[in-house]
């Protein structure tokens, strides 16, 4: 090569102020980065809830409808079954009325304006169970919407609401609660529509027959803000949206936005004290075994200090392939299993998220629930004016209700113990399941 032939070679210029990142397009960048790992983050975190939600929604369209004989007959759980349903026809009872109405008034005189008729949201309603409950609420029901967000459930609630309409709707006679016994007749049967909605990833807006009633978007804290349902129903259905802190707060927005004023939120979920103290004493148990143990090694083969796993850390000296124990209780008919680690003191901070495993026999195959610690749903609760009006373990509710005029009665009619203030039919192994769960009524204030 000459030297004109480098002359000749295009120099490559050197790089100027002007092509440096500056202080500011990096920071630039790095937001950039850091919101497309957030929205990755996001994505996984949304696609592992569709997964939940899913398999909720999937386990109840799978389990089978046996019809009301077989569970009266030959279901192993009949007493259980028996004693859940009277439960939620003793809070039907006693909180679904409004203020200004009188159980079993007098028919009102003639020219008088006729009893104003409730208009009751069953969120989580499934194949309908619950619709003879309210045919036989002592104010009654002019409007009932059930929302599920399980299709096939849905389609079995409807077709319940048909046999009752054929029925004449009648019913059971009487025996789901107050309404047959003041020597009355049954009473007409109310208006019922059915949505497949999901209460507690979305708003519950979209659905046209509660646009129609009435529905409040904004759901907020505001004194004037409320729709116009005199009833929100959610039966052993709640637990579900205590995965995230989002679908807790859709969920009370979708209740508050339904509800009017001096309207009531009623329903039934598992007893976060139950589930506390049973986390309380795991952990004592795991700690006692771990203080019986010979003291380990001063190292371990690494060279670095054995030391225990910190609170809600996986252990760490567990064999390849062996599982983490965890909390599990239970007897032959019932099942809860932690996910994972639980906090040692019992309290679930924070309260969002805190996933178990549940298994019912003939009715729930290991489906996943969370915790809904009471404390922090009723200050949750708050933001949205719902006030705490009730509260009580099923084992205190029939405990304070069974010997009730009308309730103790009704508790015979319904199976869950012999005429005539009978022995109780329900099982050792039943009441143990049936202690797991409180039931609630809030107001909107």
């Amino acid at each position: 090569n000459t030297g004109d032939d480098e002359e000749d070679r295009p120099r490559k210029k050197r790089p100027t102020g002007r092509s440096r990142i500056t202080d500011s397009e990096r920071d630039e960048i790095r937001q950039r980065q850091q919101q497309r790992e957030k929205e990755q983050r996001d994505a996984v975190a949304a696609h592992n809830a569709r997964g939940i939600h899913d398999a909720v929604r999937q386990h109840y369209n799978a389990v089978p409808e046996r019809g009301r004989d077989w569970r009266r007959t030959d279901s192993r759980i009949k007493g259980l079954r028996s004693f859940n349903n009277w439960i939620k026809s003793t809070i039907i009872q006693k909180f679904s009325p409004s203020e200004d109405f009188t159980p079993g008034g007098q028919q009102p005189e003639y020219g008088a304006p006729p009893v104003k008729g409730l208009l009751v949201l069953d969120m989580g309603c499934g194949k309908g169970g619950d619709l003879g409950k309210w045919q036989q609420a002592p104010q009654p029901v002019d409007l009932y919407v059930g929302l599920d967000p399980a299709d096939v459930s849905i389609g079995q609630a409807r077709e319940r609401y048909s046999q009752m309409a054929s029925r004449g709707g009648g019913g059971r006679g009487g025996r789901g609660g107050r309404g047959g016994y003041n020597n009355r007749p049954p009473p007409r049967l109310f208006h019922g529509e059915f949505a497949v909605q999901d209460c507690f990833g979305e708003s519950i807006e979209k659905v046209p027959i509660v646009r129609e009633v009435g529905f409040d978007a904004s759901g907020g804290p505001s004194r004037f803000s409320g729709g116009q349902f005199d009833v929100v129903s959610m039966m052993f259905a709640m637990h579900y949206a205590f995965e995230s802190e989002q679908k807790a707060r859709i969920m009370l927005k979708n209740v508050a936005g339904a509800l009017k004023k001096g309207g009531r939120f009623i329903g039934c979920i598992p007893d976060s004290d139950v589930l506390s103290a049973r986390a309380v004493e795991f952990n004592e148990r795991q700690a006692a075994k771990k203080a019986a143990e010979p003291a380990p090694a001063e190292g371990a083969e690494d060279g670095k200090p054995a030391t225990a796993a910190a609170d809600g850390a996986a252990p760490a000296d567990l064999d390849e392939g062996e599982i983490a124990e965890t909390a599990e209780w239970g007897n032959d008919i019932y099942r809860v299993r932690f996910a994972g680690q639980t906090p040692a003191d019992g309290v679930f901070r924070p309260p969002f998220g805190w996933k178990y495993n549940f298994f019912l026999h003939e009715a729930v195959e290991e489906v996943p629930e969370y915790v809904v610690p009471w404390e922090a749903f009723r200050a949750i609760a708050e933001d949205y004016n719902l006030e705490m009006q009730y509260h009580k373990s099923f084992g205190e509710i029939w405990r304070s209700e069974k010997d009730d005029p009308v309730l103790g009665p009704l508790s015979e009619r319904m199976g869950v113990r012999g005429r005539g203030g009978g022995g109780l039919l329900v099982s050792d192994e039943e009441m143990e399941a049936a202690e797991f769960y409180v039931a609630f009524c809030f107001y909107k204030v």
